[in-house]
Parts: structure tokens; C-alpha cells; sequence
């Protein structure tokens, strides 16, 4: 919760990440994430020891059902570790090694390059840019999309 509660954090997430954030909040958190099973896709990041964010992978459905949006946060104290890189690399490499995803993608508003350069140092690629795709904190702001396929290089193969 301590780290959750932070206007930084907030502003580059979604919507539904509340701020300010809440002991209620945190808790409505736990008791979706803490269930066994675990759900699928959805990852503390551990610093020294101590929850310090989260990283999460969101399949899609209908004609996009093998692409996932991949979303993150980390507390601002451990930004430009490269944590976020390091979690987004194993994350990715789980998700082409034991799904059928073929395909991920992250978008990130314009304002926030520290995200941009976490994706591309991850292998993830500049595709597009929303213009006045997104409403942010009061503003109108462009996103930038960013995506890794399972095989970049390979040929694509239509369905019959």
C-alpha cells in the first residue's frame, strides 16, 4: 500500500489503479490476487525482500485472442535499476514458452519515455502512436504502442 500510494505511479497506470490508494484498496487487491490457484498472469516484484510492484500479462479475446497486453508498475524508490527490464524479460519469455501467444503489446502514454525505454531495452518495438487516444490526469494525451511477436522474423501464415 505504501508504495502504491504514490500520484507518480498512479499517473502513467490505468484508470483503475485508484489514487490516492487505500487500505480498502490494497486489501480488495489481496483477496483477488492471494487465491489459490494464484491467477494466471499476474506477478508481484520483489526488491530486497519486499513487494515493490507488480507486473501483469491480460490475454485478450474474440479476434485477438493470442495477444496480451503486458502492464506494470514499480515504487518509485527503485526506478532505473532495471528491475522493471529484468521482470518484463523473464515475463515475456514465460508467456512465448508456455502459451500459445503469439503476440504482446504494452501501451504507454507519451509522457512517460522511462517506460518506453524499459520496453525497448525488453525487445519490445515502437509500432504506433494514438494520437489523443487516452485521458490521463486532467489531460488529452497520446499512446504509444509498443510489441514483441514469437517470432519477429518468421514468415506469417494466414489461416485457410
Amino acid at each position: 500500500m505504501r508504495h502504491a500510494d504514490n500520484r507518480k505511479v498512479w499517473r502513467n497506470l490505468r484508470d483503475m489503479f485508484p489514487h490516492p490508494y487505500t487500505e480498502a484498496h490494497a486489501e480488495a487487491w489481496l483477496a483477488r490476487v492471494a487465491t489459490v490457484p494464484a491467477p494466471e498472469g499476474i506477478y508481484a516484484i520483489e526488491v530486497e525482500g519486499e513487494a515493490a510492484g507488480t507486473i501483469a500479462i491480460h490475454r485478450r479475446d474474440d479476434v485477438e485472442r493470442l495477444s496480451a497486453e503486458v502492464g506494470y508498475w514499480l515504487a518509485e524508490p527503485y526506478w532505473g535499476r532495471g528491475i522493471v527490464t529484468a521482470a518484463l524479460r523473464a515475463l515475456t519469455a514465460a508467456a512465448f514458452r508456455k502459451t500459445d501467444l503469439i503476440r504482446l503489446f504494452a501501451p504507454v502514454f507519451a509522457w512517460n519515455p522511462g517506460s518506453m525505454r524499459v520496453l525497448e531495452k525488453a525487445g519490445y518495438r515502437r509500432e504506433a502512436v494514438l494520437a489523443k487516444s487516452a485521458v490521463k490526469d486532467g489531460a488529452v494525451i497520446d499512446q504509444v504502442i509498443y510489441a514483441v511477436t514469437r517470432d519477429p522474423e518468421g514468415p506469417y501464415t494466414p489461416a485457410p
